[in-house]
């Protein structure tokens, strides 16, 4: 499976000191994602323009003669690029990478199991993350049946747009999901993220009539989701859920994507929509509106 990134001592990925393993492949294209690289199922090709030194080592290094020096950087050749990987590790400057590196089970269980002593310590676990890692059911559910039998505790970071079949399997495997929630709407949702809202809801309403576990956290946009009528939606929706958290985390707008899209040399929000951070009045009324429901708000997390 090709895994795009592993972060240690992670403290915002569920309980304690976790390692977060970051799976490439995601069904949905939300415009604001922070994590553009995951979304491809492929490797992808990052160029930092400002670390370039222009040496040009991985121009001459190329085996594909893929790569031209120009005015305004490394320019690449996408269709003689054959994403080897070469450019860079030679490049002394770090200005390039290969996002997506290919892991056996048995590799990323001796990375996770490097982490256990700060788990146990701060009763921690493994966080799985994406990417949509529900998009990989296979590998990821065998990740999830090793890490249970050495008794480490186990989150799934999802969108829950997967079939119920597939959420189950995951539920029955792991102790908590890290769900979000991003809009109601669901031509809205489809305009924003790709992919319309049904079956997502459809699984969230499942997993808390199951019983299990999860953390719901929306993303909050002035100009998509922070109007009242959907955060009075959202709200009206999770107060009609058997849970027992009964607490969102509310994370204001930010535009880190930006960079990284810069970097993959695609488009942050191509087709300009109006998306600022919420104000503080803005917040303020929209934990107000949760607090009307009986829901505790958590900004930030």
């Amino acid at each position: 499976m090709l895994i795009f990134d592993i972060k240690r001592y992670a403290i915002n990925d569920g309980p304690g000191i976790r390692i977060t393993i970051f799976m490439k492949g995601c069904p949905l294209s939300c415009v604001w994602c922070h994590n553009p690289e995951g979304i491809s199922s492929r490797k992808q090709k990052l160029y930092t323009k400002k670390k370039c030194i222009g040496c040009r080592t991985c121009v001459e290094a190329c085996p594909e003669q893929a790569l031209t020096f120009t005015p305004v950087g490394i320019v690449t050749d996408r269709a003689r690029c054959s994403l080897c990987g070469t450019c860079g590790e030679v490049c002394p400057a770090l200005a390039m990478e290969i996002s997506g590196t290919e892991y056996s089970a048995d590799a990323l269980m001796m990375e996770i199991e490097k982490e256990t002593v700060f788990m146990d310590r701060s009763e921690g676990g493994v966080t799985f993350c994406g990417g949509e890692p529900l998009l990989h059911p296979e590998p990821l559910l065998d990740l999830l049946c090793r890490c249970g039998e050495r008794g480490i505790h186990r989150a799934v970071d999802t969108t829950l747009f997967a079939r119920p079949e597939i959420v189950r399997g995951v539920m029955d495997n792991c102790e908590l999901l890290l769900v979000d929630l991003k809009l109601m709407d669901s031509d809205k949702h489809k305009k924003y993220c790709g992919v319309p809202n049904e079956l997502i809801l459809s699984n969230l309403r499942m997993v808390a009539e199951a019983g299990h576990d999860f953390y719901l956290r929306i993303p909050l946009i002035e100009g998509v989701n922070a109007d009242e009528e959907n955060i009075t939606r959202s709200a009206a929706f999770l107060a009609s859920l058997p849970w027992k958290h009964r607490t969102v985390n509310l994370l204001p707008y930010h535009d880190i994507g930006k960079g990284k899209h810069e970097k993959l040399g695609t488009a942050y929000n191509p087709d300009h929509y109006a998306f600022a951070t919420p104000s503080d009045e803005t917040i303020e009324r929209c934990r107000d509106i949760f607090a009307g429901y009986g829901i505790e708000t958590i900004i930030g997390g």
